[in-house]
């Protein structure tokens, strides 16, 4: 008796594309605005058809996260030799990025929209926060074998709730300074700020 028939697949998705509607996503929110801004423009300007966007993400809310969780995937931990230089670096490469359109316009309307959509603010922490929480991790990592940090501690929860807050403190620190008060992230503040993250206040508020 023959088998039965192996059930077909549907179309892979097309990386290409992917990345077509994503870029399409940021250019256009950065030209027309959130309200403007409809899953119909964006097929237009990615040259697919808006069938292919519904299928891959129901609303336009869902779309942008992704479209701006590519950007943030872009960050890297730079290698500067010691805990300070490395926190250093990654607050300069955080704001530089914080200040390019796409990123900024972005992240500020999702934001804006996840404040009365629960389900909008669950999918930012899973794209976004979660993922970038790498940083933190990789720079406990490298601190730790360098001998400037002590090992985690065996209480897995405990070690996740100090990342999450190192997260919290630094990505904190950075859009607030950079798209609340609408101040520079310069090399002097990242100095200032690395220095009220290691030692206290204390020593941040000595003079230099």
């Amino acid at each position: 008796m023959a088998g039965c028939p192996a059930p077909r697949r549907g179309r892979p998705r097309s990386a290409a594309a992917d990345r077509a509607i994503l870029d399409a996503t940021r250019t256009a929110l950065v030209e027309v605005g959130w309200s403007k801004l409809t899953m119909g423009e964006v097929a237009r300007r990615a040259g697919v058809a808006k069938t292919t966007l519904y299928r891959r993400w129901a609303a336009k809310s869902e779309l942008v996260v992704d479209a701006v969780a590519v950007l943030f995937d872009e960050l890297e931990l730079p290698d500067g030799g010691s805990l300070r230089a490395d926190i250093e670096g990654v607050v300069l490469s955080f704001a530089a990025l914080l200040r390019r359109p796409e990123a900024k316009t972005a992240l500020m309307a999702v934001l804006a929209e996840s404040t009365t959509d629960e389900a909008l603010r669950r999918r930012i922490r899973a794209v976004i926060v979660d993922r970038q929480k790498r940083l933190v991790l990789d720079g406990r990592a490298r601190a730790q074998q360098r001998g400037e940090l002590p090992p985690d501690s065996a209480d897995t929860a405990e070690t996740e709730r100090v990342v999450d807050l190192i997260f919290d403190v630094i990505a904190g620190a950075v859009v607030h300074r950079s798209l609340v008060s609408d101040c520079p992230v310069d090399g002097a503040w990242a100095a200032t700020f690395t220095t009220l993250l290691l030692e206290g206040l204390g020593s941040a508020s000595a003079p230099r």
